[in-house]
């Protein structure tokens, strides 16, 4: 029957996107032990950084974002802090011009053309050997840089991401939908690493080596083009779960899933960039961590949408057709609860199944605006 073959391929895809894929790779992670590579450098050969951020109209955030860089344990002769102005209108450029003292340079993009454009024009300025990408609101823990960096050791090794740990302090199911939503994908690319590259990256705290960046279009993703980019020529993308970086999680839905929209759009435009990176005959395991964590996974509310419609049409088959109908109705409707309520904290039968349906309806319409040939090139600042 089409309707049953249609629930089960749908569910068994979920239920492997979520929980099958991460098992495959904690088992695979077991047998290849790739591991972590890299030992932190002695002092006296620690490679010289830049770290480069992009900004428009940050004026809330910058001056701490820029002392929390001028703070960082790293030998101050061989770090480099470059910030880019998207054009800005407000007090941005005036702060960080008062840091040209102490080392930090403003780099002005004018017009405004994007943080990926802010970056080609920004990186051939820059010194460093390596260089390390922050965002204006990302406050990196003391020692942030030296983990990230230790990797580089490696030779085999192009790019190098942090662990990213979001703050919720309000309590909002957003928040901490984020919080524990982010924890999982931490946990995810500590044993993507283990079987060789990460898919994802954090491009709050992130670094490549300098040879290997390669200038982008305007409308491309840094943070998923890059590092596919450099797995693509055969030097691993590995995680650093000791580089910390601390940021507030969004408080509001309507922020949240702006924010992944967005991303999730120019993820689609960079999948299909990137598209040869899919071929299993070419690129062995990455192709298969690539489809089943990215393109699978930003597929998940059709699948969604595909097992409610095929269990809809199997309601009269049978009492177990009915018991999975009403699973599936008590999960919407936690998910509905929790929209109407997200200003205030639950557990996980309300959390679980509200984020999941956030991220998923998010992709969807990000989805359809990529059909649409819709591109994002620019962004605004959180308030």
């Amino acid at each position: 029957m089409v309707a049953e073959c249609l629930f089960w391929i749908a569910a068994g895809l979920l239920i492997y996107i979520y929980a099958g894929y991460p098992l495959l790779c904690w088992l695979l992670g077991l047998i290849l032990r790739r591991g972590f590579p890299g030992v932190a450098p002695a002092e006296e050969n620690l490679p010289r950084v830049s770290i480069v951020t992009a900004a428009h109209n940050e004026a809330a955030h910058i001056a701490a974002t820029i002392e929390n860089k001028l703070a960082l344990d790293y030998p101050a002769d061989r770090l480099e802090i470059v910030i880019v102005s998207d054009a800005s209108t407000d007090e941005t450029d005036a702060i960080v011009g008062r840091y040209a003292g102490r080392g930090v340079r403003l780099v002005r993009q004018d017009p405004r053309a994007g943080k990926t454009s802010g970056l080609n024009l920004a990186i051939p300025q820059t010194t460093g050997s390596i260089i390390a990408f922050a965002d204006a609101n990302s406050l990196w823990a003391p020692d942030a840089l030296r983990h990230l960096v230790a990797p580089f050791a490696d030779d085999r090794v192009g790019y190098v991401t942090g662990r990213m740990l979001y703050r919720a302090a309000d309590g909002s199911l957003t928040g901490e939908g984020c919080t524990a939503y982010m924890r999982y994908e931490n946990r995810l690319r500590e044993w993507e690493t283990r079987i060789g590259s990460i898919v994802g990256v954090d491009g709050g705290i992130d670094a490549v080596r300098r040879e290997l960046y390669v200038p982008m279009r305007p409308d491309q993703l840094p943070d998923f083009v890059l590092p596919l980019t450099v797995r693509g020529g055969g030097k691993r993308v590995v995680y650093a779960p000791r580089a910390r970086l601390h940021e507030e999680a969004l408080k509001t839905p309507d922020d949240e899933f702006s924010m992944r929209v967005r991303v999730t759009l120019r993820a689609w435009h960079a999948l299909r960039d990137k598209a040869a990176l899919l071929n299993p005959l070419r690129y062995g395991l990455f192709a298969w961590q690539l489809f089943s964590h990215k393109l699978l996974r930003y597929l998940g509310a059709f699948l969604q949408i595909a097992v409610f419609a095929a269990n809809l049409a199997l309601l009269t088959s049978g009492p177990e057709w009915m018991a999975f109908f009403l699973v599936q109705v008590i999960f919407y409707a936690a998910a509905w609860f929790g929209h109407l309520t997200q200003g205030r904290a639950h557990s996980w039968p309300i959390l679980f199944p509200y984020y999941i349906c956030l991220i998923n309806t998010a992709s969807f319409v990000a989805f359809i605006l990529f059909l649409r040939g819709k591109k994002q090139v620019v962004w605004s600042p959180r308030t």
